[in-house]
Protein backbone atom coordinates (compact mmCIF):
# COMPACT_ATOMS: atom_id res chain seq x y z
CA UNK A 1 0.00 0.00 0.00
CA UNK A 2 1.22 3.66 -0.16
CA UNK A 3 1.85 4.40 3.47
CA UNK A 4 1.07 8.31 3.59
CA UNK A 5 1.60 10.59 6.45
CA UNK A 6 -1.36 12.57 7.10
CA UNK A 7 -1.12 16.37 5.35
CA UNK A 8 -2.06 19.54 7.25
CA UNK A 9 -2.39 22.88 4.96
CA UNK A 10 0.15 25.20 5.97
CA UNK A 11 2.27 22.78 7.99
CA UNK A 12 3.03 19.96 6.25
CA UNK A 13 2.95 16.29 7.24
CA UNK A 14 2.52 15.74 10.68
CA UNK A 15 5.05 12.61 10.44
CA UNK A 16 7.72 15.43 9.15
CA UNK A 17 10.84 15.62 11.75
CA UNK A 18 13.97 17.36 11.99
CA UNK A 19 16.62 14.72 12.43
CA UNK A 20 20.71 14.79 11.54
CA UNK A 21 20.83 14.54 8.00
CA UNK A 22 17.56 16.66 7.39
CA UNK A 23 14.20 16.25 7.48
CA UNK A 24 12.57 12.67 7.30
CA UNK A 25 9.23 10.91 7.49
CA UNK A 26 8.00 9.25 10.33
CA UNK A 27 7.03 6.07 8.29
CA UNK A 28 9.16 4.97 4.73
CA UNK A 29 7.21 6.11 1.73
CA UNK A 30 6.22 2.41 0.17
CA UNK A 31 4.86 2.33 -3.02
CA UNK A 32 2.79 -0.86 -3.94
CA UNK A 33 2.40 -2.01 -7.46
CA UNK A 34 -1.39 -3.08 -6.43
CA UNK A 35 -1.83 0.74 -6.34
CA UNK A 36 0.51 2.65 -7.96
CA UNK A 37 0.92 2.53 -12.34
CA UNK A 38 3.70 5.01 -12.32
CA UNK A 39 6.13 7.76 -10.51
CA UNK A 40 6.83 11.06 -12.28
CA UNK A 41 10.57 12.06 -11.44
CA UNK A 42 11.73 16.02 -11.75
CA UNK A 43 15.13 16.38 -13.39
CA UNK A 44 17.09 18.36 -12.27
CA UNK A 45 18.10 17.89 -8.61
CA UNK A 46 16.21 14.79 -8.54
CA UNK A 47 17.09 12.47 -10.97
CA UNK A 48 20.64 14.58 -12.11
CA UNK A 49 22.79 16.58 -9.96
CA UNK A 50 22.13 19.41 -12.16
CA UNK A 51 20.57 21.86 -10.07
CA UNK A 52 23.71 23.12 -8.27
CA UNK A 53 24.63 23.80 -11.87
CA UNK A 54 21.52 25.76 -13.18
CA UNK A 55 22.08 27.65 -9.38
CA UNK A 56 25.47 28.71 -10.53
CA UNK A 57 24.08 29.70 -14.10
CA UNK A 58 21.36 32.23 -12.35
CA UNK A 59 24.06 33.43 -10.11
CA UNK A 60 26.41 34.26 -12.26
CA UNK A 61 23.51 36.38 -14.37
CA UNK A 62 21.68 37.47 -11.36
CA UNK A 63 24.40 38.91 -9.73
CA UNK A 64 26.26 40.21 -13.13
CA UNK A 65 22.18 42.02 -13.44
CA UNK A 66 21.78 43.29 -10.00
CA UNK A 67 25.70 44.63 -10.14
CA UNK A 68 25.27 46.87 -13.15
CA UNK A 69 21.77 48.12 -11.86
CA UNK A 70 23.59 49.48 -8.38
CA UNK A 71 26.64 50.90 -10.11
CA UNK A 72 24.29 53.01 -12.44
CA UNK A 73 21.80 54.06 -8.77
CA UNK A 74 25.45 54.45 -7.11
CA UNK A 75 23.46 51.88 -4.41
CA UNK A 76 25.19 49.00 -2.86
CA UNK A 77 25.45 45.83 -4.33
CA UNK A 78 22.97 42.71 -3.09
CA UNK A 79 23.93 39.65 -4.84
CA UNK A 80 21.73 36.49 -5.68
CA UNK A 81 21.41 34.40 -2.99
CA UNK A 82 20.51 30.43 -2.47
CA UNK A 83 17.84 31.51 -0.61
CA UNK A 84 16.55 33.64 -3.56
CA UNK A 85 17.01 30.51 -5.78
CA UNK A 86 15.03 28.23 -3.83
CA UNK A 87 11.91 30.71 -3.39
CA UNK A 88 11.53 32.76 -7.20
CA UNK A 89 13.72 30.24 -9.41
CA UNK A 90 13.65 26.57 -8.77
CA UNK A 91 11.62 24.75 -10.40
CA UNK A 92 10.24 27.30 -12.56
CA UNK A 93 10.83 28.08 -16.16
CA UNK A 94 13.49 30.09 -17.26
CA UNK A 95 11.09 33.14 -18.32
CA UNK A 96 8.74 32.57 -15.12
CA UNK A 97 12.49 32.39 -12.55
CA UNK A 98 13.38 36.00 -14.37
CA UNK A 99 10.04 37.19 -13.86
CA UNK A 100 9.77 36.15 -10.07
CA UNK A 101 13.04 37.03 -9.01
CA UNK A 102 13.33 40.44 -10.68
CA UNK A 103 9.47 40.95 -9.09
CA UNK A 104 10.99 40.56 -5.60
CA UNK A 105 14.01 43.12 -6.37
CA UNK A 106 11.18 45.61 -7.41
CA UNK A 107 12.72 45.32 -10.82
CA UNK A 108 10.93 46.16 -14.04
CA UNK A 109 12.00 45.17 -17.31
CA UNK A 110 9.91 44.84 -20.62
CA UNK A 111 9.12 41.04 -21.82
CA UNK A 112 11.29 40.95 -25.07
CA UNK A 113 10.80 38.37 -27.37
CA UNK A 114 12.20 34.51 -27.74
CA UNK A 115 15.34 35.72 -30.11
CA UNK A 116 16.79 38.50 -28.59
CA UNK A 117 20.45 37.46 -27.90
CA UNK A 118 21.85 36.94 -24.46
CA UNK A 119 21.70 40.24 -22.50
CA UNK A 120 20.09 41.97 -19.79
CA UNK A 121 17.69 44.21 -21.04
CA UNK A 122 14.56 42.04 -21.21
CA UNK A 123 13.20 39.25 -20.12
CA UNK A 124 13.73 37.26 -22.43
CA UNK A 125 17.59 38.08 -22.83
CA UNK A 126 18.66 37.54 -19.29
CA UNK A 127 16.63 33.86 -19.62
CA UNK A 128 18.49 33.48 -22.71
CA UNK A 129 21.75 34.44 -21.11
CA UNK A 130 21.26 31.45 -18.65
CA UNK A 131 20.46 29.19 -20.81
CA UNK A 132 23.52 29.87 -22.70
CA UNK A 133 25.58 29.98 -19.25
CA UNK A 134 23.77 26.46 -18.08
CA UNK A 135 24.98 24.98 -21.49
CA UNK A 136 28.53 25.98 -20.99
CA UNK A 137 29.10 24.41 -17.65
CA UNK A 138 26.68 21.12 -18.93
CA UNK A 139 29.55 20.80 -21.17
CA UNK A 140 32.66 21.58 -19.21
CA UNK A 141 31.55 19.63 -16.12
CA UNK A 142 29.38 17.27 -17.57
CA UNK A 143 26.36 15.62 -15.71
CA UNK A 144 26.02 12.77 -13.35
CA UNK A 145 23.14 11.03 -12.79
CA UNK A 146 22.18 10.65 -8.74
CA UNK A 147 22.99 6.56 -7.67
CA UNK A 148 19.89 6.79 -5.37
CA UNK A 149 17.32 7.62 -8.54
CA UNK A 150 19.09 5.07 -10.48
CA UNK A 151 18.52 2.41 -8.19
CA UNK A 152 14.79 3.48 -7.17
CA UNK A 153 14.50 3.09 -11.09
CA UNK A 154 15.15 -0.28 -11.14
CA UNK A 155 13.19 -1.39 -7.86
CA UNK A 156 10.25 0.32 -10.10
CA UNK A 157 11.42 -2.00 -13.20
CA UNK A 158 10.86 -4.74 -11.56
CA UNK A 159 7.82 -4.11 -10.21
CA UNK A 160 6.69 -3.39 -13.26
CA UNK A 161 5.81 0.67 -12.67
CA UNK A 162 6.39 2.85 -15.22
CA UNK A 163 8.22 6.34 -15.29
CA UNK A 164 7.90 9.87 -16.43
CA UNK A 165 10.79 12.55 -16.07
CA UNK A 166 9.10 15.83 -16.03
CA UNK A 167 11.44 19.35 -16.10
CA UNK A 168 10.79 22.81 -16.28
CA UNK A 169 13.88 23.15 -18.75
CA UNK A 170 14.17 23.08 -22.50
CA UNK A 171 17.72 21.18 -21.84
CA UNK A 172 16.25 17.91 -20.24
CA UNK A 173 16.90 15.71 -23.27
CA UNK A 174 20.73 16.89 -23.39
CA UNK A 175 20.98 16.30 -19.59
CA UNK A 176 19.02 13.21 -19.29
CA UNK A 177 21.22 12.01 -22.46
CA UNK A 178 24.61 12.93 -21.08
CA UNK A 179 23.93 11.73 -17.80
CA UNK A 180 23.22 8.18 -19.54
CA UNK A 181 19.43 7.63 -18.46
CA UNK A 182 17.30 9.12 -21.22
CA UNK A 183 16.54 5.77 -21.89
CA UNK A 184 15.40 5.06 -18.60
CA UNK A 185 11.92 6.85 -18.96
CA UNK A 186 9.20 5.75 -21.40
CA UNK A 187 7.94 9.58 -21.55
CA UNK A 188 9.07 12.63 -21.30
CA UNK A 189 7.58 16.47 -20.47
CA UNK A 190 10.15 19.54 -20.95
CA UNK A 191 10.08 23.27 -21.06
CA UNK A 192 9.85 22.42 -25.30
CA UNK A 193 7.09 20.01 -25.10
CA UNK A 194 5.53 22.94 -22.92
CA UNK A 195 6.08 26.01 -25.34
CA UNK A 196 4.78 23.39 -28.35
CA UNK A 197 0.90 22.95 -26.08
CA UNK A 198 0.86 25.84 -24.01
CA UNK A 199 0.96 24.48 -20.93
CA UNK A 200 1.62 26.37 -17.80
CA UNK A 201 5.29 25.76 -15.62
CA UNK A 202 5.02 25.16 -12.07
CA UNK A 203 3.20 25.32 -9.82
CA UNK A 204 0.56 24.35 -12.52
CA UNK A 205 0.42 21.07 -12.20
CA UNK A 206 0.00 20.97 -16.18
CA UNK A 207 3.10 19.16 -16.69
CA UNK A 208 3.17 16.39 -14.30
CA UNK A 209 -0.45 16.07 -15.54
CA UNK A 210 0.32 15.84 -19.37
CA UNK A 211 3.05 12.85 -18.10
CA UNK A 212 0.38 11.01 -16.51
CA UNK A 213 -1.74 11.38 -19.45
CA UNK A 214 1.17 9.99 -22.26
CA UNK A 215 1.28 7.27 -19.44
CA UNK A 216 -2.03 6.74 -19.51
CA UNK A 217 -2.28 6.87 -15.84
CA UNK A 218 -4.75 8.82 -13.73
CA UNK A 219 -3.22 11.05 -11.36
CA UNK A 220 -4.28 9.38 -8.07
CA UNK A 221 -2.30 6.47 -9.32
CA UNK A 222 0.66 8.25 -9.76
CA UNK A 223 3.24 9.76 -7.12
CA UNK A 224 5.30 12.64 -8.00
CA UNK A 225 9.11 13.04 -6.92
CA UNK A 226 10.25 16.74 -6.99
CA UNK A 227 12.87 18.28 -4.85
CA UNK A 228 11.58 22.17 -5.72
CA UNK A 229 8.98 23.83 -4.00
CA UNK A 230 6.93 24.54 -6.78
CA UNK A 231 7.23 21.17 -8.05
CA UNK A 232 5.81 19.96 -4.85
CA UNK A 233 2.90 22.10 -4.55
CA UNK A 234 2.53 21.26 -8.94
CA UNK A 235 1.79 17.64 -7.33
CA UNK A 236 -0.39 18.62 -4.69
CA UNK A 237 -2.55 20.76 -6.60
CA UNK A 238 -2.10 17.89 -9.66
CA UNK A 239 -4.36 15.31 -7.14
CA UNK A 240 -1.33 12.61 -7.57
CA UNK A 241 -1.43 9.96 -5.05
CA UNK A 242 2.02 10.38 -2.91
CA UNK A 243 4.08 13.45 -3.61
CA UNK A 244 7.65 12.49 -2.06
CA UNK A 245 9.77 15.71 -1.73
CA UNK A 246 13.48 15.13 -1.74
CA UNK A 247 15.67 17.25 0.23
CA UNK A 248 19.08 16.36 -0.68
CA UNK A 249 20.22 20.44 -0.23
CA UNK A 250 18.20 20.59 3.63
CA UNK A 251 15.09 22.34 2.13
CA UNK A 252 12.68 19.36 3.80
CA UNK A 253 10.65 21.85 5.77
CA UNK A 254 10.14 23.91 2.95
CA UNK A 255 8.92 21.10 0.92
CA UNK A 256 6.48 20.17 3.17
CA UNK A 257 4.84 23.39 3.36
CA UNK A 258 4.55 23.57 -0.08
CA UNK A 259 2.81 20.46 -0.34
CA UNK A 260 4.99 17.59 -0.09
CA UNK A 261 3.33 14.46 2.01
CA UNK A 262 7.04 13.13 2.61
CA UNK A 263 9.96 14.49 2.94
CA UNK A 264 13.50 12.75 2.45
CA UNK A 265 17.26 13.05 1.81
CA UNK A 266 17.32 10.52 -0.68
CA UNK A 267 15.74 8.13 -2.84
CA UNK A 268 16.72 4.98 -1.12
CA UNK A 269 14.51 5.66 1.63
CA UNK A 270 11.35 4.42 -0.93
CA UNK A 271 10.19 1.47 -0.79
CA UNK A 272 8.69 -0.72 -3.33
CA UNK A 273 6.69 -3.41 -3.22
Amino acid sequence: MIVRPPHSVGKGPSALSEGPGGWHPGVVPSLDHREIDAVVFDVDGVVTDTARIHAGAWTAVFDDVLRRRADTASADFEPFTPEDYLAFVDGKSRLDGVQSFLASRGIELPQGSPDDPPGNETVCAIGNRKDRSFVDLILRDGVQAFPDTIALLDRLAEAHIAVAAVSASRNSAEVLRAAHVIERFAVRVDGVEADRLGLAGKPDPALFLEAADRLDVRPERAVVVEDAQAGVEAGRRGGFALVVGVARAGSGEALAEHGADVVVVDLDAVDVR
